[in-house]
């Protein structure tokens, strides 16, 4: 078999894996708060005073004695792996994700499962194409797969995976790669709908889409863009400012006191919050009176704003506070949720002022808006939100708002909430083609140890030995604990090679030159294309980082080596 007739028959197989994956992902967070529903006969303030915090610990000792290895911001871990050209995901990926998530969520964590669903799917596809053999490539496009068929699986959305995969994880993924992604959608798909149904997640009532609301979701995508900014920024800052507690256990202390007092006051932050989006969505009222201190809130059109405005702004500090303190869980499904939030308080907002607009379908459009925005993958929000509720009929607000959120967003940040962290260090894949090949050359690999070396104190005598014995047209200097020094051109020193009267006069410190610049083994490939360019050397040398000396680059290898990687990136075979 063709290990393209393999990749097929596989990306069926990754498909097929984590559409169970997902199924058994979405039973175990259900099964474990139905357990918890039955057995604890706590009332709802003690319920959420203390569940999320002992979900979190019991997340925190599973990740530190057991898995051993941090498994958190999964698609950002993806990510990371596909961008650093390896592609590889630890094979306890495959479970992990989904064991510490389920008791995160289904204890009350406030987060989503979408992501620690993806990091599973993307590690069955990733050691399914490593144990086969496959090409990097292919085990990349498994691991696309994986990815797909998790989003496919978890939400029932076959084009929404395809469309995540590449919006968001393989950024320069050809034409050719579509059909292992389209089977691995497929058959996740129909895995989740064997076992959960075929009725759309969040099943809605819609009105029909006016003309003239059009100016109102276009108002809409602009404050669900600010809304996207705040979602972003705040939770990497938020992140930076908790991982700063060095103690792991009163780094959970704290993250739990925070999380259990903001579900306390806002119950709707409880677990995924999914169960509001469907009473939003469907027009139903929520239930808050007994439950929480603000529900006075409720009693008034524009108090009831405010109440839900104050949960779009606090999520953010649950969802960081529930990952930060040892929980797992994902910013996908926290994005819906203040989507759906925001595009409610707007619409309600709309509705007071006088104007007379369908809340059920702004909070619709909201989802997408906000994932649009936080996420910078339009195409994936239009249509995960159309493929879930099944409001195709709502498709040109969903396209109109999701571009206003995004266009509003890229005017202030460039990288999406998984990507900037990475792209700060250098190792995001981009669309770009020429910075995608630059991304995944590595230094260590073109160095070339075939230039003589010598001492800085040896003599002409040395340096026409070194020139006998080979056809290099440098010569490494080095100290004596082999640290570069500087180099010698032989055509700059070729009118000394035949003076037998200086061969034991002329020493090596005299004839050798300062390189031109110097290279580090771990430096991005970006910032040595710099190099050469401001230099214009033909090959520059390599040092580690106490200076020693390993080899150079040449001009013509770094070349070679792009030209050979733009090819297979761009393979449409």
């Amino acid at each position: 078999m063709s290990e393209r007739s393999l990749l097929l028959l596989l990306s069926f197989f990754v498909g097929i894996c984590s559409g169970l994956a997902a199924v058994l992902l979405t039973s175990c967070i259900d099964g474990i708060k139905h357990l918890l529903d039955n057995t604890l006969s706590l009332n709802h303030n003690i319920q959420y005073l203390l569940l999320p915090g002992a979900g979190m610990l019991i997340s925190l000792l599973l990740l530190r004695f057991v898995i051993k290895d941090n498994i958190s911001h999964g698609v950002t871990k993806v990510l990371l792996a596909v961008s650093r050209g390896e592609s590889k995901i630890k094979p306890h990926n495959m479970w992990s994700s989904m064991l510490t998530s389920s008791v995160t969520i289904g204890f009350g964590g406030s987060v989503g499962a979408e992501a620690p669903i993806v990091y599973t799917g993307a590690a069955i596809g990733s050691n399914l194409g490593r144990c086969f053999g496959l090409s990097y490539r292919n085990i990349t496009i498994l691991l696309g797969c994986g990815a797909a068929g998790a989003i496919s699986g978890i939400f029932k959305a076959p084009l929404a995976g395809v469309l995540f995969t590449m919006e968001i994880l393989l950024f320069n993924i050809s034409l050719s790669s579509m059909l292992p992604l389209l089977i691995s959608t497929i058959s996740a798909t129909v895995v989740s709908y064997i076992f959960r149904g075929q009725t759309p997640m969040f099943a809605c009532t819609l009105t029909p889409f006016a003309m003239g609301n059009i100016p109102f979701y276009m108002l809409m995508g602009v404050v669900l863009g600010f809304g996207s900014l705040y979602f972003t920024n705040t939770t990497l800052w938020l992140e930076d400012k908790i991982a700063k507690i060095g103690n792991q256990y009163l780094r959970w202390l704290i993250c739990a006191v925070v999380l259990g007092l903001t579900i306390f006051i806002f119950p709707q932050l409880y677990g995924e919050g999914y169960g509001v989006l469907s009473d939003l969505l469907n027009g139903r009222e929520i239930e808050v009176e007994g439950r929480s201190i603000l529900s006075f809130m409720m009693r008034s059109g524009w108090g009831m704003a405010a109440f839900f405005a104050l949960i779009f702004f606090i999520k953010v500090l649950a969802m960081t506070a529930t990952n930060a303190g040892g929980g797992n869980g994902g910013t996908f499904g926290p994005t819906l949720f203040c989507g759906a939030i925001a595009g409610f308080v707007v619409a309600r907002c709309f509705n007071l002022a006088g104007a007379a607009v369908p809340e059920q379908n702004f909070v619709l459009v909201g989802m997408a808006a906000m994932m649009a925005g936080v996420m910078q993958a339009p195409m994936t929000a239009i249509f995960l939100i159309a493929e879930i509720s099944g409001g195709y009929e709502l498709l040109i607000p969903l396209i109109l708002t999701a571009t206003v959120s995004y266009g509003t967003v890229r005017l202030f940040q460039k990288y999406s909430i998984y990507s900037k962290r990475i792209a700060q260090s250098g190792d995001l894949l981009t669309h770009d083609n020429d910075q995608a090949v630059l991304t995944l050359l590595h230094t260590y690999d073109l160095i070339r140890d075939k230039y003589p070396r010598l001492r800085i104190e040896q003599h002409l005598r040395d340096v026409v030995a070194a020139v006998k014995d080979s056809t290099a047209a440098v010569i490494a200097v080095v100290d004596s604990d082999g640290r570069f020094q500087g180099l010698i051109d032989i055509g700059n020193v070729r009118k000394y090679l035949l003076r037998t009267d200086l061969y034991d006069k002329l020493k090596v410190e005299n004839l050798m030159e300062t390189a031109p610049a110097l290279l580090n083994k771990d430096e991005k490939m970006e910032s040595v294309m710099r190099k050469f360019d401001s230099t214009g050397a033909w090959r520059l040398p390599v040092v580690d980082n106490d200076s020693r000396y390993l080899g150079f680059i040449s001009r013509s290898r770094l070349l070679t080596a792009y030209r050979r990687e733009l090819k297979e990136i761009s393979n449409e075979d």
